[in-house]
């Protein structure tokens, strides 16, 4: 991996460009020199897929790069809790990193170079930033670990880990999706990752000392004054240590009775200090609030729902809410409440990746998905119900993840499965997953196994002489969304009874030992085991098979003889099937083709109509060479459509096979509808199954003719005989 910089983009604060092979990308970081109004870190991540660097043209309308794919936002999250953990408490000055695709080979995934080069163009910059990171992915083929594995490579690997490393090797990023690999691999797969990431750290603090980077100084972190500290706790600690260890509160009324504390607190701190910003004043009291709750769990064991830390909360599950769903669950883990349903489709209506994914993951179309969604009365709010926004695109893709691997491979429908969160108090995501999994086993899906998901917390001491180096800490299982807003780690982990499926780590803190990754995966196996337990209470196994309404797949065998009444001209008999059924028909060979009905009714339909085009009628008593009387029910300027029996579908007798001479419509020989005339069979032909009639055969040929052609080649050629140049009409 090479990094370079003081080359490209030389007016952004800090520019790297990272190559890997020859995949390179180039990561630029700005951040303003005047503060937000925000309360929060304004930092944005944008990393974009340039179809150039793929050497491809966009295939929209425009032919130019619009909007973001899940790929690119995926990729801009990743990066995002990469690096948001290492910047200084209270720095809201607008933050903008933006990753530029340069080249792609097709080998190596320019994801990880992204990580690595914002953290390179951070650390390069005058920004206030506690790096460096690092950042690897890990892989397991054949049991041997690989680092930065190529896309081949990945193809085949049981692990896709991104680790992304602080100093002293320190952990503070995890994603991962495995093939239900064993915890002891997985460990050691984080453990040998870290390594990797030092020797990335050690290369960029080398450029930073090279190039002699002072940070500048910023005109004010946000950070509360100790004064108006110290009076909130006088004024507010009790009623706050009140409310957290009273138990009999849930998510709302806990809410309710904190902020109102907080407004009576505030009105008096106002008085106090009408000098103060009131970000102080409004930060000041969450200061309180959040040590009076981390201190609990801290210093006395106690979390504010009445819970031990290793206790998961009650849970409830449900299958088969709903009749006409192919497959739904209702999973319920304390005031977490998520409804998924499973749909079946055909294969035809699998996603197809965008033409730039493709190229770099080679990726091209999936049968499986999981959608999630949020809306706002989950969590008591109103607020814009539109598209998909990145949390949701986010939570949904590692609930995916979690399930993939379980899902069988060739199952012969597209799974959609949705994941609507009703209620939330914190790991909605993994909830996601439970509910998927039961989801999967009423619909008839035949999962390997079944899949839970847990999220971990963490509540640490720092020591703030000693560079903040952790001291003490608690983990949680199963946090409340207040233990996840107040806590230092979100760690979601999903898996089966035998191993792990996702992981996905998110920090607030500039990194923490691999040590406690290592419990907290412990301590995540431990409870996901006992979640798998009560799931299994609810359905333990996939149903034997699928809904009675459920969809049907059939493959019929079409003749090449009947594949062109089957389709019919200009498809017509095809659009209409699909039209009059709702079935969807892909081809699959010459002779074949697959049948997708989203009802067994609709397969009844398509069988029966289907049936009717292709019935076996009298051709199969019609001799080769034989003559017959055919009857004209149509004519065309291009010759007249006949029938040679009733029930028969007309087929066209051309211009070229009426008669002897050279005629540019069958008018010019006087037949009309209804007319009775003689034809000779000739089989159908080999290519497209046409049905071969010749008129002209039957004729004394042309005393012209003659001299160029005999009858017996007319008839072999089944074409137009050449016409000498005194021939005429």
């Amino acid at each position: 991996m090479e990094l370079s910089s003081g080359k490209l983009a030389r007016f952004a604060d800090g520019s790297a460009v990272v190559q890997l092979g020859d995949t390179a990308v180039m990561v630029t970081a700005v951040s303003k020199t005047k503060p937000s109004p925000s309360q929060f870190m304004p930092l944005v991540v944008d990393y974009r897929q340039k179809a150039a660097a793929a050497g491809r043209i966009p295939t929209n309308y425009l032919r130019r790069e619009l909007g973001s794919t899940d790929k690119e936002i995926l990729t801009s999250r990743v990066i995002d809790r990469s690096i948001r953990p290492l910047f200084p408490v209270g720095y809201f000055y607008d933050t903008q990193i933006l990753c530029n695709l340069l080249a792609v080979d097709g080998v190596n995934d320019p994801d990880i170079l992204a990580i690595n080069g914002a953290s390179a163009a951070l650390a390069l910059s005058d920004i206030p930033w506690n790096g460096p990171v690092g950042a690897v992915r890990v892989g397991i083929v054949d049991g041997e670990t690989i680092i930065n594995p190529t896309r081949k490579e990945l193809s085949s690997s049981a692990l896709n880990l991104v680790v992304a490393g602080a100093p002293h090797s320190q952990v503070v990023m995890l994603e991962a999706t495995a093939e239900n690999i064993l915890q002891q691999d997985f460990c050691h797969a984080v453990k040998v990752g870290v390594k990797h990431t030092q020797q990335i750290i050690q290369g960029i603090q080398q450029l930073v000392k090279e190039r002699g980077i002072v940070k500048r100084t910023v005109q004010k972190l946000f950070v509360a004054p100790e004064e108006i500290v110290e009076c909130a706790k006088k004024l507010a600690f009790n009623k706050i240590y009140a409310v957290f260890t009273d138990t009999s509160h849930d998510k709302v009324s806990r809410d309710e009775a904190i902020n109102k504390i907080r407004l009576e607190t505030e009105e008096q701190m106002k008085e106090k200090f009408p000098e103060a910003d009131p970000y102080e004043i409004m930060e000041s009291f969450n200061i309180v609030s959040k040590d009076i709750f981390r201190n609990l769990i801290l210093n006395e064991y106690r979390r504010c729902d009445g819970r031990d830390l290793m206790s998961i909360r009650d849970i409830n599950c449900e299958v088969n809410m709903f009749k006409m769903l192919h497959g739904s669950a209702l999973f319920q883990r304390g005031q977490t409440q998520v409804l998924c349903t499973v749909t079946f489709d055909s294969l035809e209506s699998s996603v197809k990746s965008d033409l730039i994914s493709t190229a770099v993951s080679g990726v091209k179309d999936k049968n499986f998905m999981l959608h999630y969604e949020f809306p706002p009365y989950a969590t008591n709010e109103t607020g814009k119900v539109t598209g998909v926004n990145r949390r949701e695109l986010g939570h949904g893709a590692l609930a995916e993840r979690a399930l993939k691997p379980v899902i069988p491979q060739n199952f012969p429908f597209t799974i959609r499965v949705t994941s609507e969160v009703l209620e939330s108090n914190g790991s909605s995501s993994m909830a996601s997953a439970c509910g998927g999994s039961l989801a999967l086993m009423d619909a008839g899906v035949p999962i390997s196994s079944a899949v839970a998901g847990v999220a971990i917390g963490l509540v640490t001491k720092c020591n703030p002489e000693k560079n903040g180096d952790i001291e003490d800490y608690r983990l949680l299982t199963d946090i409340l969304g207040i233990e996840d807003y107040y806590g230092d780690m979100d760690f979601k982990m999903a898996g089966t009874n035998k191993g792990i499926t996702a992981l996905q780590v998110d920090l607030k803190l500039p990194g923490i030992p691999i040590k406690i990754v290592m419990e907290a995966i412990q301590q995540a196996t431990t409870a996901k085991k006992e979640i798998l337990q009560i799931m299994n209470e609810t359905l333990a196994k996939p149903r034997p098979g699928r809904k009675e309404n459920g969809p049907v797949v059939e493959t019929i065998h079409v003749p090449l003889s009947k594949r062109l009444r089957f389709v019919g001209p200009g498809a017509y008999n095809l659009k209409k099937l699909q039209a009059q059924t709702g079935v969807t028909l892909s081809q699959i060979d010459e002779e074949t083709y697959s049948v997708f009905a989203p009802t067994p009714g609709a397969m009844h339909e398509a069988r029966e109509f289907i049936r009717e085009i292709c019935k076996d009628d009298q051709e199969l008593n019609l001799e080769f060479g034989a003559v017959y009387t055919a009857t004209i029910t149509e004519i065309r300027d291009s010759g007249v459509m006949v029938k040679l029996y009733p029930n028969m579908t007309p087929v066209l007798l051309h211009n070229s096979q009426l008669d002897q001479r050279k005629i540019k419509h069958p008018s010019a020989l006087g037949l009309e509808v209804g007319q009775e005339i003689q034809v000779k069979y000739f089989g159908r032909d080999p290519t497209d199954g046409r049905m071969r009639l010749s008129r002209k055969v039957l004729q004394s040929p042309a005393t012209t003719v003659l001299k160029t052609l005999t009858d017996k080649n007319s008839i072999v050629m089944g074409g137009t005989a050449p016409q000498s140049s005194s021939s005429s009409q």
